[in-house]
């Protein structure tokens, strides 16, 4: 009987990274392929890398050891496969080192490290593919690539300029997802509000978030720049159709900075700019990033975005010191921030915004809310998150009172009892 090749997955990095994972899991187990968690019993491992920023490439280096310490072959792919010299500079042992968006040049290297499964172990996938998440929420990706070019950043060079879906693929996969039980749809993009500029029949992210709360199913949007379309999707957000949590990545509030990191924006405009969506949607939630330590950034540059996030009053925020990435435009700027004062800010910036979400976090005390459940624990303890937290990035809520007959997936009303500056304690009030 021929061997059937077993494969293991690593995947890092974002959730747009993540949704490549399942893509490439999927297209293997429909020609015939095993998946396998243990690595010592897989004739090969992809290792689906991040390498945005050092950190990033650090984790992604440490994965590939790893990785080799278990399985006899190891495939990289991913953003950090377009530097192979820093990979095979590593681990010259690899089986191949591959960019992102490479999917079939994956596909023939694992044929030829692993061999090809009989077409007798072919199996049949659902249309939505293989789900890595847990079963009741997905990722939907509407595009590829991105069509800005801020100076700190590589995306366009590592996965090309913008490339949307077509409104009647999305929707069909969200159709299948939901038939599968789903409940909660996680759109996203390198930037979801640029969606459908490229298309030869234009669309917009707002006609398919309308379109995709027909489904009825909790809608959550991450990687809204600020633009007219962010403002049509906070419309809809005050009606009801998608929910009121708004990812959209700032980066600074100085205009110096912003015009050197080629993005849009000011403190002032961006402060009106959240005003006018509080006004339409009032419990709208709002995360974002920041990075401190921007070549050029002075103390007063600093200061402004300081004002900025103690006048803002963000919910989340994610905050990152500057580093360099190969191939940036930003790396040839004036004006090297050094480390330790990168390291101090974004301590700074996060303490001042840890006081700002305890804050926001004990208005919701004695507030009941939706909750969706995403784990309970053998002995019934339940932990999930409400509409305006997103799985892996924000804060939990954990329920006091243990109940067996309660499942992930479900969505419960509670009863907000405590918190912290990040996760919040509730009593169950209804099983809906």
């Amino acid at each position: 009987m021929q061997k059937i090749p077993s494969i293991g997955f690593v995947s890092l990095g974002c959730a747009k990274n993540l949704v490549d994972t399942q893509r490439l899991s999927s297209a293997l187990v429909a020609m015939g392929y095993r998946t396998q968690s243990d690595y010592s019993k897989c004739d090969v491992v992809i290792v689906n890398t991040c390498g945005f920023i050092d950190p990033a490439v650090e984790e992604s280096l440490e994965a590939i050891g790893e990785a080799l310490d278990y399985a006899p072959k190891v495939i990289v792919t991913g953003c950090l496969g377009t530097r192979a010299d820093i990979i095979l500079e590593n681990y010259p042992q690899v089986a191949a080192v591959i960019g992102p968006g490479k999917r079939a040049s994956v596909i023939r290297a694992i044929e030829k490290v692993a061999g090809v499964p009989p077409q007798s172990a072919r199996q049949k996938i659902e249309p939505s593919g293989i789900l890595l998440t847990p079963p009741h929420y997905a990722y939907l990706k509407i595009a590829e690539g991105c069509r800005h070019h801020c100076s700190f950043c590589i995306i366009p060079k590592l996965r090309g300029p913008l490339r949307s879906r077509t409104e009647e693929n999305i929707f069909k996969e969200a159709e299948d997802l939901v038939a599968r039980g789903v409940r909660e749809l996680l759109v996203i993009a390198q930037d979801t509000s640029d969606y459908g500029f490229d298309l030869k029949e234009r669309t917009t992210p707002s006609a398919l978030c309308r379109k995709l709360g027909k489904l009825n199913r909790w809608i959550r949007l991450h990687y809204v720049y600020p633009s007219n379309e962010a403002d049509s999707l906070v419309d809809l957000m005050g009606e009801g159709i998608v929910l009121p949590y708004l990812d959209v990545p700032l980066q600074h509030a100085s205009l110096k900075i912003l015009k050197s990191m080629k993005r849009p924006g000011n403190i002032e405009k961006t402060i009106r700019t959240i005003e006018k969506w509080r006004s339409v949607c009032p419990d709208l939630a709002i995360r974002s990033t920041f990075i401190t330590g921007f070549p050029g950034e002075t103390e007063e540059d600093f200061n402004e975005l300081m004002e900025f996030i103690k006048e803002a009053r963000l919910d989340r925020v994610g905050c990152f010191p500057y580093s360099d990435v190969d191939g940036a435009d930003a790396n040839s700027l004036p004006g090297s921030v050094p480390q330790e004062v990168r390291e101090h800010r974004a301590q700074v910036l996060m303490e001042t915004q840890a006081r700002i979400s305890y804050e926001k976090l004990e208005s919701r005390v004695g507030h009941e809310y939706q909750m969706i459940v995403d784990y309970v624990s053998e002995e019934g303890q339940i932990t999930g998150r409400s509409k305006y937290e997103a799985p892996d990035v924000d804060g939990i809520i954990t329920v006091d009172e243990a109940d067996s007959s309660i499942k992930p997936g479900d969505i419960i009303t509670v009863k907000i009892t405590s918190h912290d500056e990040h996760d919040m304690q509730a009593t169950l009030v209804k099983k809906n």
